[in-house]
This record gives structure tokens, C-alpha cells and sequence, in this order.
């Protein structure tokens, strides 16, 4: 049994979920391991250099180079507003890609973050799965996995790593690395992280990463939380689901509350539901699991416009820290399937800590005929409250396939009790990764990754800034790729 096969059947076993419905081949593809099996037949491009573009309208390729980037995220620096910071998958390169601007998103440069040495005999390690967070100083933390595999020899272990900048993201010196595990009993997968952001708080300036460990046994697996005291030095990990319980979940999300207060949902696909728990000490410990609202589709799908990865559902979430109205409350969206068999986005609130939910309700327009919406990204403005949602969007293809996408907008300024009609469509051209034709050629397409798991968003003052995988420029011969095709980029946009 060759490697590959082999690694294959091992996650079906050990995550016991290769037949849950509407999945695609092995649970969630992991975005990393479309990158393994590319990575374990060809030669290591090692490095990409520097990147940069210029704003010539309202969307921005911030990535710029050769081969595919996916799976992307941004954040902010509130203490100065025109810094941000994004990240993406780098598929065909070993390290995480990092994505900095100082004129609020016109203009961006790249850098790597830096990995650990590799294990083993002839062996390699790479990166996956980004997000970023400012503090309130200023440093700029990004998270992401390190899967280590050697030649011929299949995955010798995965660990968590947060590197760290101090230059608003022009250069990362360095990196934490934790939490390494053989796979004997879980993989490590889908880190997100946030910051203790808020002036008053006893945890200001925590740094929490919350991902799913992945496996089928109660005392591996589950959903993994870790903190930081000390600026990203060091940090310690506890459970934030069921111990005892069967640990299937995926897709873990922190956010912080007004006062400290630590929350992290998922997408258990065992229960079937999206879960929550929360805990007022800093992620020391945590109160019993709720659930915020059960689902149709427990995993994943293979809707038209992404049918060869599947379109994976995690929720989104965050608080509403503005001192406004709606001051706490708690939001989350997600993906589901509806009862006419597309995709749409739902949402939902708490009041209190997240102990009770509010009934979910889209958050799209209605338009009378078979569209997917999927890979939503959820953020409340801290200085006014309003929640805005980014999602993918078939509505533009106008033969019915359901292969076109583009980047839409909505958002609530009455704390989620209705959402703004017609939303609003943030990319400027559609992308297709679906067909390749005379237009597109299969080349310029990486079908085991597409758009890759998630997109992100982040709003402040008032503008918000979505990021995602955009493959427009696929239609367009670069010049010095290797593949002669820019594949799939990364594209942000401001929206007012």
C-alpha cells in the first residue's frame, strides 16, 4: 500500500467520519494534505521573494506570485488603523505566506513565517492553516500548523506554531512552536487565534489559539485551547469540549467578550450542531458545552462550485465590544443546507454569555432560483457595533451551474435583527473552479485545493476589509510561472 493510500485510510479510521453525509473523500481534505501529496512528488520551490501590489481599483491582489494561495485571513492594528495584516496557504512552497499594508489595503507586501527544523531522515516540514491577531502593543501574532513528513515515509507528526512580529508584519524572526503530536493519537488542524484586546480587562493582551485536534478517542482529540501570559512566549493547552465525550469536531473559533471573557464555538459533526462554551478566567477552565443551533449537513459538501474539495462548515464568530446597545452580545454565523438542497448562511446571537441562543436566520437575499452561498466570515466593528458577514456567492451564473462565484457583503446595525437587502457584491469579476476550457486551462486550477476551507473578514471605523481566494487571473497567462498561470490568488477590498 503506497503512502499516500495509506495515510488515507488512517484518517478515515482514526477520525471516523468517511461516511458521514454529503462529504467528500476523506474527512474535511484537509487543506495540508493537498499540499503533502503535491509536496511529496515534486521539487521544493523554496522561495517566493518578495511581493507587492498596487491598488487599481477597488480590489487588490495581495499575493501577486507564481502557483496557488488559499485559505485566507486579515486582521487589524486599532491602535493604527491603515495596518493590516493577512495571511494565505502557500500550496506549491513549504512556509505561510504573510501579507502586510500600511495605507489601510491599497498597496501590500509578502514575507514568509518561519518553520521549525524537520524530523527525521530526509525529511520535511511546511505550514497551514493561517490566522493573524494584533494586541494592543502592537505585535502582530500569526498561528498556524507545521505538518512534518519525510520521503517515502508519510507524516512523521503535526504541531501548533505562533510566530510574531514587531514590525506590524515586514519580518518575523521568530516562532513558538507546541503541542507536537506523532498522530498516534490526534492530529493538530484549523488553529484560529485572537487577543484580549480590551483596555479594561484582567487578560488584556492573552493570546488564546483554538483548533481541533483531530481523532476518534476521548483522551486524544477534541477541541484544543491554548493561552499565552506571556506575549506569545509560551503557552499552556486545555480541553474546551466534552472530555469524555467522542471528540469529532472541527473548526474551532475564540473570541473575546467586552470584560474578558473567553468564547470558542465549533462544529461538533457528531452532535450534528454548532457548540460553544466559554470560560471568565482566561481560558484557565471552562463551563459545560451548549449547543448554539443544530444543522442540516453535519461536514462537509460538494457543491458545483467547489465539488472536488467539498465546502467545509465551521462557524464564525465574534462580540460586540463597542459600549453600545448591543454591548456583549455574541454572534456567530455558519453554512448550512437548505431544504431546497443549496447552501445559504444563517446567524445567530446571545445575550447572555452565550447560555442561550437566539433562532438562526439567513442572512442573504432571497432570488427566486437555485444559488449556493458557503465559507461565510463574521466581524463586529468595536467602535460603532455593526456585524458584517463576507460569503461566497453563485448568484452570477447566470447558466444555472452553479460553478461561478463572487465575494458578497451584508451587515446588521440592529444587532442581528435583520440584515441588509440586497447584500452587496465586493468582487469585481467572478471566479470559476469548476471547468477548465479554451478560456481556462486545467492547468490553472488546483482542484484539490480550490478555495481551500475559509475566508476572512475585519472590520473597524467603519470600513471592513474582506479576504479571499480569487481565481480570475487564472484566465490570464503570467509570465516566469512555472506553470505559465498566476492559479488562484488573494484578494482583499475595502468596503465602506
Amino acid at each position: 500500500m503506497s503512502a499516500i493510500k495509506h495515510l488515507t485510510v488512517l484518517f478515515c479510521v482514526v477520525l471516523f467520519a468517511c461516511t458521514a453525509v454529503g462529504q467528500t473523500n476523506i474527512p474535511n481534505n484537509p487543506t495540508w494534505w493537498n499540499k503533502y501529496q503535491y509536496l511529496s512528488t515534486h521539487s521544493v520551490n523554496g522561495n517566493a521573494g518578495t511581493s507587492s501590489s498596487a491598488s487599481v481599483g477597488p480590489n487588490v491582489d495581495i499575493s501577486n506570485e507564481c502557483g496557488p494561495q488559499s485559505e485566507t485571513y486579515i486582521t487589524v492594528n486599532t491602535s493604527k488603523t491603515k495596518s493590516l495584516a493577512g495571511g494565505s496557504n502557500e500550496i506549491f512552497r513549504l512556509p505561510m505566506r504573510a501579507y502586510v499594508s500600511f495605507d489601510g489595503g491599497s498597496s501590500w507586501a509578502g514575507t514568509d513565517a518561519p518553520l521549525p527544523p524537520a524530523k527525521g531522515a530526509n525529511g520535511i516540514d511546511f505550514g497551514s492553516d493561517p490566522s493573524l491577531v494584533f494586541d494592543t502593543q502592537g505585535n502582530l501574532f500569526y498561528s498556524y500548523i507545521v505538518v512534518f513528513f519525510g520521503g517515502g515515509n508519510g507524516i512523521n507528526g503535526t504541531e501548533m506554531a505562533v510566530a510574531k512580529s514587531t514590525d506590524g508584519g515586514r519580518s518575523f524572526p521568530g516562532a513558538t512552536f507546541f503541542s507536537f503530536s506523532s498522530g498516534s493519537d490526534h492530529f493538530n488542524d484549523k488553529p484560529m487565534i485572537t487577543a484580549d484586546r480590551n483596555p479594561r480587562s484582567p487578560f488584556r493582551d492573552n493570546i488564546y489559539v483554538a483548533w481541533d485536534a483531530a481523532s476518534g478517542g476521548s483522551t486524544g482529540g477534541g477541541i484544543r485551547v491554548a493561552r499565552s501570559l506571556d506575549h506569545g512566549a509560551s503557552f499552556t493547552v486545555t480541553r474546551a469540549d466534552d472530555p469524555s465525550g467522542p471528540g469529532r469536531s472541527i473548526g474551532a473559533v475564540p473570541f473575546v467578550g467586552p470584560n474578558g471573557e473567553l468564547y470558542v464555538a465549533w462544529n461538533d459533526y457528531a452532535a450534528n450542531a454548532i457548540m460553544f462554551n466559554r470560560s471568565f478566567d482566561g481560558g484557565a477552565t471552562w463551563g459545560t458545552p451548549v449547543v448554539v443551533s443544530t444543522k442540516t449537513l453535519p461536514f462537509d459538501i460538494a457543491i458545483p462550485a467547489i465539488s472536488f474539495r467539498g465546502a467545509l462548515l465551521y462557524p464564525a464568530c465574534d462580540t460586540d465590544r463597542s459600549g453600545g446597545k448591543q454591548n456583549g452580545r455574541l454572534y456567530c454565523t455558519w453554512m448550512d443546507l437548505t431544504p431546497g438542497g443549496v447552501t445559504d448562511i444563517f446567524a445567530s446571537f446571545s445575550d447572555d454569555n452565550g447560555a442561550t441562543w437566539a433562532p438562526r436566520q439567513t442572512v442573504t437575499d432571497p432570488v427566486g432560483f437555485a444559488v449556493d452561498r458557503f465559507y461565510p466570515w463574521l466581524s463586529v466593528d468595536p467602535t460603532n457595533g455593526d456585524v458584517n458577514i463576507s460569503f461566497y456567492d453563485t448568484r452570477n451564473d447566470i447558466t444555472g451551474a452553479r460553478y461561478m462565484t463572487d465575494v458578497y457583503f451584508t451587515q446588521s446595525t440592529d444587532g442581528g435583527a435583520t440584515w441588509r437587502q440586497p447584500n452587496t457584491r465586493v468582487s469585481s469579476a467572478s471566479s470559476n473552479e469548476h471547468d477548465c476550457n479554451g478560456v481556462i486551462p486545467c492547468s490553472a486550477i488546483n482542484y484539490g485545493n480550490q478555495y481551500g476551507d475559509y475566508t476572512g473578514l475585519v472590520s473597524y471605523n467603519g470600513i471592513s476589509h474582506p479576504i479571499w481566494t480569487d481565481s480570475r487571473n487564472n484566465q490570464q497567462p503570467s509570465t516566469g510561472c512555472r506553470t505559465n498561470e498566476l492559479m488562484e490568488e488573494v484578494f482583499t477590498a475595502g468596503v465602506r
